[in-house]
């Protein structure tokens, strides 16, 4: 299994042969012990927690195929095993055994159920593990004084802050929560109409990375990485009716269309991780296709002023500096350098619009990426957020970014940033149906444009660029015409610059958003003639 796993996640072709064969030895694996099982009983002593370590190995390959292809259907096939293991109480008697190494493989097997669940939006699931995880976590620590006990602690804090970010909550009738997908579903696109002129490219790969510095986080996800990945994701259509189907292995059938892009998830990358990866993904982007790349990073400032402003002048995000290296010669040296060394500069990514990129940066330094030059003519769109927010929004910015939450569900961060903590889900599926119309007019004055770049336009065709381009209008429309939001800093902004009058500034569109406002009984944080903002 190590072997599979262990791998580099870069590259399709290297690692698909070794993911093979280990599967194919935990299949027989698997086949062997349900077919000789009283044997094994018998005469080998063969206890169930090791029956529940093959199946939970299983499921880690599964999980672990998914990161890779980003195949939401290997999530499910993850599931059904973890899920097998809690219903057939394989790890029962472990706590029975006086060898804490036994209970640790327990308690993992709960951290990585979760992460499953998380992923599959089955959080009310996800709080029943939390509370079974927490009673051994406890009992762990009662029975064997170990040094992980503040770790597994911390692991507690961890998933139960990531429960708690979404900022509302939709509820039924009775009070109980709803669960709301937000990755892409059927009929949630504006459709491609009559005569729009759109490119044709497809949106391949995706680079995620995460490298906040307070942000909440479980496994190696923040909240930002968690929402992008699911925004650039369709609902997989059998979730719903998803029977439990433990033992089928079969990898080898992989479906026949990749549905999702592929992605890459980049927890507090060092540079050079995170130029291997987009090296990687540069070479292997088919003809037609874009790579993504997602910024959620800490802002890095320039130190100095320089005659000449280039790519490197602005600063840029934060890149993780790698601790070996530090030392104090490195220390010294870094103090003599020009430009800041763990950063990521918008220079950093010139060779890379030699193929279609779509960049987006959620980062308090955002705005560096706008020094942007498209250098080889290649299709090239930034959205950067905004680089200052009112002191109430900036509060709750360890729960996720505003800006990403409006990428992920525009909805919900509009809700949050007039204040709501929760809405019935009438209102809800109201508004849903409300923006579904608003979309559409915001895909109409994207490409009906007389002086839009012709960039957006080449994006477009793709649902998933589609989409993230009209949630960033939406953003940006709502942004301006909210009375909290006064300074330009606090406006998301975007290379090449979209021509306001046609989008972020329409008259119909800002009209829209006061009706949204009016329908969520918000109105007075809106400026509802748009002639007060200015």
């Amino acid at each position: 299994l190590v072997m599979g796993i262990d791998l580099p996640q870069y590259g399709h072709k290297q690692w698909q042969s070794y993911f093979g064969r280990t599967f194919d030895v935990y299949t027989k694996l698997w086949k062997f012990q349900q077919q000789h099982r009283q044997v094994l009983d018998s005469r080998y002593g063969l206890k169930r927690w090791q029956i529940g370590e093959v199946a939970s190995k299983i499921g880690q390959l599964y999980y672990h195929y998914y990161l890779r292809t980003s195949e939401t259907s290997y999530l499910n096939e993850a599931f059904s095993f973890y899920s097998a293991i809690r219903q057939r109480s394989y790890y029962f008697q472990v706590n029975k055994e006086d060898r804490p190494e036994l209970v640790v493989k327990k308690l993992r097997y709960y951290a990585r159920y979760i992460v499953v669940c998380l992923l599959l939006n089955k959080m009310d699931l996800v709080k029943v593990l939390v509370k079974e995880l927490s009673e051994e976590i406890e009992d762990y620590t009662q029975r064997f004084n170990t040094e992980d006990q503040l770790e597994w602690n911390l692991v507690l804090q961890e998933v139960a802050a990531f429960v708690e970010a979404d900022p509302v909550v939709v509820l039924n009738d009775n009070n109980s929560v709803v669960v709301t997908s937000n990755r892409l579903q059927e009929g949630s696109v504006p459709p491609l109409e009559q005569g729009m002129v759109v490119g044709q490219l497809v949106l391949a790969d995706a680079l995620i990375i995460g490298n906040c510095n307070s942000q909440v986080k479980f496994s190696e996800l923040t909240i930002d990485m968690f929402r992008m990945l699911q925004a650039l994701e369709r609902e997989p259509v059998n979730l719903a009716a998803q029977t439990s189907k433990q033992g089928t292995l079969e990898p080898s059938e992989k479906p026949a269309k990749r549905e999702n892009p592929h992605k890459y998830l980049l927890y507090k990358p060092t540079f050079s991780q995170l130029f291997t990866f987009l090296s990687a993904s540069f070479k292997e982007l088919p003809a037609n296709s874009v790579l993504l790349v997602y910024l959620s990073a800490t802002g890095v400032f320039p130190t100095g002023h320089s005659d000449y402003e280039g790519p490197y002048d602005f600063g840029g995000v934060l890149t993780n500096t790698n601790r070996d290296v530090v030392n104090g010669e490195t220390v010294q040296k870094r103090n003599q350098a020009q430009k800041e060394m763990h950063c990521l500069h918008p220079g950093d990514l010139f060779p890379f619009t030699r193929k279609p990129l779509f960049v987006i940066v959620d980062s308090s330094n955002s705005t560096a990426y706008k020094n942007f030059s498209n250098l080889f003519g290649q299709p090239l769109v930034c959205l950067l957020s905004p680089t200052v927010y009112p002191k109430s929004v900036q509060d709750h910015c360890q729960r996720g970014s505003l800006f990403t939450l409006f990428l992920y569900s525009p909805l919900l961060a509009f809700s949050s940033v007039c204040g709501l903590n929760s809405l019935r889900r009438g209102l809800w599926e109201r508004a849903q149906e409300f923006l579904r119309k608003v979309y559409r007019d915001i895909g109409q004055m994207i490409t009906r444009s007389r002086t839009i770049d012709q960039a957006f336009l080449q994006f477009y065709g793709d649902e998933f660029l589609r989409l993230l381009l009209i949630r960033f209008v939406f953003c940006s429309a709502a942004l301006r015409l909210h009375k909290l939001f006064r300074e330009s800093r606090s406006f998301p902004e975007s290379y090449p610059e979209l021509p306001k009058q046609d989008t972020v500034e329409c008259s119909l569109l800002q009209k829209h958003i006061l009706e949204l406002a009016t329908m969520l009984d918000v109105q007075s944080l809106f400026w509802s003639d748009s002639l007060e903002t200015y």
